[in-house]
């Protein structure tokens, strides 16, 4: 299917604006065809972190394109008869970067150690040899190599730009960008990582269960704070 001017619908988690789509690559395409715009992929506990924090309550609803990236709003969406599949946002960025590849797109990477960064620039250009990188930078910078990076990155033109700086700061990083025009811009989380080999995503079976969280957690015992948001989105969707 071609991807259209068509906007999707927009409905509420929580309070919290998320696009109902068929397919969310043909709507980024759209959106691309519209002029660009941010795409954020929304899950249980970035709604809960965005009903706490208006920074990045108001980067979310903001955005042009936000897709359910998670089982927990698949499931609250479900609940006001809405059938939609959860879209990862992994899954997401690597069609739109194997669709750069192909399509002679602009592409700029934002985020993760300086390692990773390098790791994941060689491992693109193997994967990728069509790719057409216009600008990296690795996420740990200092405080005032920001202002001219950012200008950089505006004067570099991208069709593409992911952002691997972490919830919330990539969101709201993206969304007050001075700038920002056209082009697809997306957070992309610890994406970066993975594409790089330096982590792995849960197993297959795992993701069919809709439990990567878990996966996530044995990995990362540390993240188990951030796991308490599950129960209380839940609670909060059977309450709405």
């Amino acid at each position: 299917m071609a991807a259209t001017a068509t906007e999707p619908l927009r409905t509420r988690v929580l309070g919290v604006q998320v696009h109902i789509c068929g397919d969310v690559f043909e709507e980024a395409l759209a959106l691309q065809q519209r002029g660009g715009g941010q795409i954020v992929t929304l899950n249980a506990e970035m709604t809960m972190a965005a009903k706490a924090d208006p920074a990045l309550g108001g980067a979310i609803e903001a955005a042009q394109l936000v897709i359910p990236g998670g089982a927990g709003v698949v499931w609250a969406l479900g609940r006001q008869g809405y059938r939609v599949r959860r879209s990862p946002g992994i899954e997401l960025a690597w069609e739109l970067l194997e669709h750069a590849a192909g399509h002679q797109w602009r592409v700029a990477l934002v985020g993760a150690s300086p390692a990773v960064m390098t790791a994941l620039t060689a491992r693109l250009r193997q994967r990728l040899p069509g790719l057409t990188l216009v600008f990296t930078a690795h996420g740990y910078q200092p405080n005032e190599a920001w202002a001219g990076l950012q200008q950089q990155l505006v004067a570099a033109r991208p069709d593409l730009v992911l952002v691997a700086l972490g919830v919330p700061r990539q969101e709201t990083w993206i969304q007050r960008l001075p700038g920002r025009r056209g082009g697809l811009w997306m957070g992309v989380g610890g994406s970066f990582d993975v594409w790089a080999g330096n982590k792995k995503r849960a197993p297959s079976w795992m993701g069919a269960l809709q439990i990567e969280w878990l996966y996530r957690l044995l990995q990362e015992p540390s993240r188990w704070r951030r796991m308490l948001s599950l129960p209380r989105f839940a609670w909060a969707v059977l309450q709405s």
